[in-house]
């Protein structure tokens, strides 16, 4: 597994591999955004899409692309005081979906199994909850390497 998984996003090249994964035609893309198909080569080559470009291309190969910039920010956004305390209630609507993908607890996981990070700094760098961690750990059987 990658060591900086999410680090650096080139959505195009991850629209490029899913595409070639499941084998779905330069043409037949084509035809459904009603592009050129060079249109559709050329958006392979860019780091960055737009969101109705990307929301397009998730429907049309049945994966959710923002995800991938949902885990970045899982696990690369600095630390910041939270600036609401406790007891308030936030106003705006909340919904709760499984945050972590299987992508990424793999990835905490083979971190954790190499001996590449221990479960503290796994806890303070990526502000994964320790009981989420040692859930994890315990479900999947995982035992560092150095163990």
């Amino acid at each position: 597994m990658e060591n900086m998984l999410y680090k650096e996003i080139h959505i195009g090249e991850l629209i490029k591999n899913k595409v070639e994964e499941i084998e779905v035609t330069i043409r037949h893309i084509a035809e459904v955004f009603k592009i050129p198909e060079n249109a559709v080569l050329e958006m392979f080559e860019k780091p960055e899409l737009s969101t109705g470009e990307l929301l397009k291309w998730s429907k049309l190969l049945r994966y959710d692309f923002f995800r991938v910039y949902s885990q970045h920010l899982i696990l690369y956004t600095p630390q910041y005081p939270n600036p609401v305390k406790k007891n308030e209630k936030s106003k705006s609507m909340k919904f709760r979906k499984n945050i972590y993908s299987d992508e990424l607890i793999e990835f905490v996981l083979e971190l954790v199994k190499t001996g590449k990070k221990t479960k503290q700094e796994i806890v303070d760098d990526y502000r994964i909850p320790k009981t989420t961690l040692y859930k994890w750990i315990t479900k999947h059987q995982v035992v560092s390497d150095l163990e």
